[in-house]
């Protein structure tokens, strides 16, 4: 019997209707629900009310003080009777209207926010032309043009604080608030310093909810909002998903907007808002196939190109093999390129030498999660692990940089209360919001997770119940952890016992708790162990298939979840059915009409050396730049020369298609239908905004035609039509097709059939596998530690400006102004004691060669260690990080690098 307390509800009438909500509706919201427009300046329905514009006050007849009140504050009550049109509330209105024009620069014509200002359409409305105010105004000609992205007007400005409560309250900044007195009042940072030299991230969120034109982006004086229509899609950059208008005028972007979806709730970071779409149209875009003749690069027909491209590809498969050709798909494209991407490399190439860059990222959470759990992604969605959270166990994740918007949302769970415990062996901005920093050494996330383990059970905190009745392997577990101690673990990892106990303590006795990693745990020699010892973890106390708990990795790119979804990995058909598998395979063989190799293929971190011994021959490479992003590039290079044939399909000449013998080009996201997934396994819609550059054509088109030239027919009308045979051979898509995509908040996998809605946390009340399987998993140190000739560890990551290798935030102007090269962070004891001051050049090496870049000296990493990021061409990191694996993923250890460091004199 269901014994919920029944909703209490009231009754009042606001002009002449009928309105019942719940008790402690705000009237602005009791109106809106019966379509009332009440006009307000000050009010963001993600905040709670600040009744600071006074717009929208209304009449409560009976009312106390003449009856006035702001609808956003004042609470619906029973017998109510609410007026919002008279006399009395509009000449309120007009008057606060009046005072706001006093102190505002009219010139509409000449401000970019003409047509789209809430100040401009309420004054119109309203009958007001000018002010009946006279005298002293804010100072004229103050404008800030510091800011690379957009410009503040104090003239313009009416102190409505929306752009202060955005950054402090929902990205957690506060670096914007009210200073000075009088008509010298402003909007200003901290400490009155211009927007450049202010901690600002340039995220946009203030320029987005401006109501008038104190706040615009530079880009938006190219433009008005007439002029425009806006199409909402899946930014490009990261795996958290957020939806995007992009701001189309005639055939070009001209900006971007954040979009009500899931994920991001009208939130943007600086590259979904600024970076999302300069690329797009920028005029280094390939526009034509290009085949590579005498050394140089000359303009093709696509048929030229493409009966080249099947010819030797045949060719090299005839004499050779199947097995000698390989490819590598694009996790920043849509799932349906992907799909029919494995599907010609499966199909015409003959082979299942197919791989994404989920590689050399996230392969470890897809091993090891589906081998504890039984599917490898992330159990439950963001809003569940950031909103109604009462502590959040974040490892080797840096989410304001490398997931901007969760990282925003993490900091909004902590001013809700939620206890913050990061271990990461650098001191990352979310350290500043954490009850507890375990900064950890490098490379010991499991030890660190065994020793957590210990104090759990020796404190009797591990739910009992829980793995009595839905795990296995724990008796094994429990033996091995007995010895890690929090003393013997707090000497590997380099910290202190009793922060471990503590940590411990944080985790288990919270209610809901959910860990959330990333690469910082992944890339590493031991990578899949460091996933699994976070599912031994989070099933230990009972938080998995639960709200706000489970294990949450955040995927790197944009769809990286997607490709391996799509089976771009030798292991792996679509929906990680398993090659291994022969029931799988002749499962696919009905659908495809073919016979398809049962041998597992090969990994792009083993295509590259097998192309070095001349095992692989030809390489189609979709929308990826091994060159800067695989470790150890020389020994890239020598792969990429060694190969016979070489096909790269790209939207810019990247340093890898230099080295193609045919280059086609691709069409961004912008310029294409279909579907990303994100990091929570939310599948949304990708559409289109403008049409492809030059000749370029669908990027799953290319790929049909090839297969088709190979001798395996193939064609589809539209990316739906790919969805569709998805839903048809991928069980967990059974019930996905662009028709239910049109909901605004997609659908999350598994999600079986046309009446399912989806899967918002995975494992409720039974795990994927049937039981939890608990990992008894010893630390071994990383394969390769600082010596006296390497002396500092380093690391590497990404940062917040920048997305891998630039090839789309390259192109944005006002991004290399704030962040244009390379640069290794050093503690401060190390700088001194090599004489190197901020700012200096140095010199980087490894065993595998050496680099120059900038020294950035501080305290965020620990002495002995170094960090680099790998966005930039000066300074390539990967031309010095080690190539060893996870043995199980085949993942580099991208996260443990011996180095040197030395000064360049100049």
């Amino acid at each position: 019997m269901d014994t919920k307390t029944p909703t209490q509800t009231v009754t009042l009438t606001i002009d002449d209707q009928n309105v019942t909500v719940p008790k402690g509706t705000t009237l602005l919201k009791a109106a809106t629900e019966v379509g009332i427009e009440i006009p307000t300046l000050c009010h963001l329905k993600e905040l709670s009310p600040d009744g600071s514009c006074r717009m929208c006050m209304v009449e409560v007849e009976g009312g106390r003080k003449g009856g006035l009140v702001t609808a956003c504050t004042a609470h619906a009550a029973d017998g109510m009777v609410i007026h919002t049109q008279n006399k009395k509330v509009r000449d309120s209105r007009r008057f606060v209207l009046d005072l706001l024009l006093s102190n505002h620069k009219i010139d509409c014509f000449n401000c970019a926010a003409n047509g789209d200002c809430k100040l401009q359409d309420y004054s119109i409305e309203y009958g007001l032309t000018g002010t009946s105010f006279h005298g002293r105004r804010q100072p004229a000609n103050k404008i800030d043009h510091s800011n690379p992205f957009f410009d503040y007007d104090p003239e313009k400005c009416i102190m409505c604080r929306r752009c202060s409560r955005v950054c402090e309250l929902r990205q957690g900044r506060d670096v914007i608030s009210i200073a000075k007195r009088g008509f010298d009042t402003k909007m200003m940072p901290s400490y009155g310093e211009a927007w450049d030299e202010s901690n600002c991230e340039s995220c946009g969120n203030c320029v987005s909810v401006c109501p008038t034109g104190a706040l615009t982006a530079k880009d938006h004086k190219n433009y008005r909002d007439w002029e425009t229509k806006k199409i909402q899609t899946t930014c490009p950059h990261c795996g958290t998903g957020c939806q995007v208008n992009l701001v189309v005028k005639g055939n070009k972007i001209v900006g971007a907007e954040p979009a009500n979806g899931p994920a991001n709730k009208n939130l943007l970071c600086v590259k979904g808002k600024f970076a999302s779409y300069k690329f797009v149209g920028s005029d280094d875009r390939l526009t034509t196939p290009l085949i590579k003749r005498d050394g140089q690069f000359v303009e093709a027909t696509w048929d030229e190109a493409l009966t080249l491209v099947a010819d030797k590809f045949t060719a090299l498969k005839q004499a050779h093999g199947g097995d000698s050709l390989a490819g590598f798909s694009c996790s920043r494209s849509i799932n349906e390129d992907n799909f029919v991407f494995e599907k010609m490399v499966r199909t015409a190439f003959e082979t299942n030498n197919v791989d994404n860059c989920a590689r050399v990222c996230h392969s470890a959470t897809v091993h090891g999660l589906a081998q504890t759990l039984g599917s490898g992604a992330m159990t439950n969605t963001i809003e569940d692990i950031t909103t109604d959270v009462d502590a959040i166990l974040l490892v080797g994740s840096n989410p304001t940089e490398a997931h901007p918007v969760i990282g925003s949302q993490i900091r909004q769970a902590v001013q809700h209360g939620a206890q913050l415990v990061v271990a990461d062996p650098r001191k990352i901005d979310l350290v500043h919001n954490a009850k507890l920093h375990l900064q950890v050494k490098g490379g010991t996330n499991v030890a660190l997770a065994n020793g957590l383990m210990n104090v759990i059970i020796n404190e009797g905190l591990a739910d009992e119940a829980f793995i009595a009745q839905r795990t296995e392997g724990y008796e094994a577990l429990k033996a091995m952890v007995a010895d890690y101690t929090p003393e013997v673990v707090a000497e590997i990892c380099e910290i202190e016992p009793e922060a471990i106990v503590q940590a411990a303590r944080i985790y288990a006795n919270a209610k809901k708790a959910p860990i959330i990693y990333c690469l910082g745990v992944t890339e590493h020699s031991t990578g899949t162990e460091g996933v699994m010892s976070m599912s031994n973890l989070a099933m230990l106390v009972g938080k998995i298939g639960k709200p706000g708990c489970g294990v949450n990795p955040l995927r790197g790119q944009n769809n990286v979840q997607g490709a391996c979804d799509m089976g771009c990995s030798p292991f792996d058909f679509p929906g990680y059915q398993k090659v291994a598998n022969q029931d799988v395979v002749h499962k696919f063989e009905k659908a495809w009409g073919t016979t398809l190799n049962p041998k597992i293929g090969l990994t792009s971190t083993q295509v590259l050396p097998a192309a070095i011994r001349g095992d692989i021959k030809g390489l189609y490479i979709f929308g990826e730049d091994p060159i800067v992003t695989d470790p150890d590039t020389s020994h890239v290079r020598k792969a990429l020369e060694n190969l016979d044939f070489l096909v790269v399909q790209e939207l810019f000449m990247t340093e890898t298609a230099a080295y193609a013998d045919v280059i086609l080009p691709g069409i961004s996201f912008a310029e294409k239908d279909g579907t990303f997934t994100n990091t929570e396994r939310r599948v949304q819609r990708v559409r289109k905004a403008v049409e492809p550059r030059g000749l370029a054509r669908e990027d799953f088109a290319v790929f049909a035609e090839v297969a088709t030239r190979m001798g395996q027919p193939m064609a589809y009308d539209s990316a739906s039509d790919i969805m569709d045979e998805i839903a048809q051979l991928l069980p967990t898509f059974g019930g996905i097709n662009f028709k239910r995509l049109e909901n605004p908040n997609g659908l999350q996998w598994p999600c079986r059939d046309q009446d399912d809605p989806g899967t918002p946390i995975m494992h409720v009340g039974e795990f994927s596998r049937g039981k939890g399987l608990f990992m008894a998993i010893p630390y071994k140190p990383a394969k390769e530690l600082p010596d006296d000739a390497y002396p500092y560890m380093m690391s590497t990551g990404r940062m917040l400006y920048h997305y891998n290798t630039r090839a789309m935030t390259g192109r944005t102007e006002g991004i290399n102004q704030i962040s244009d090269h390379s640069y290794i962070e050093i503690n401060y004891e190390d700088a001194n004691h090599l004489g190197i001051k901020d700012g200096d050049k140095v010199k980087v090496s490894s065993r595998r060669g050496s680099i120059e870049t900038y020294a950035a000296v501080g305290d965020r990493v620990m002495a002995d260690s170094v960090f680099m990021t790998f966005h930039f061409p000066d300074g390539n990191v990967n031309e010095i990080t080690n190539a060893v694996f996870d043995d199980i993923a085949i993942i580099p250890e991208y996260k443990v690098c011996a180095v040197a460091i030395e000064p360049i004199n100049s």
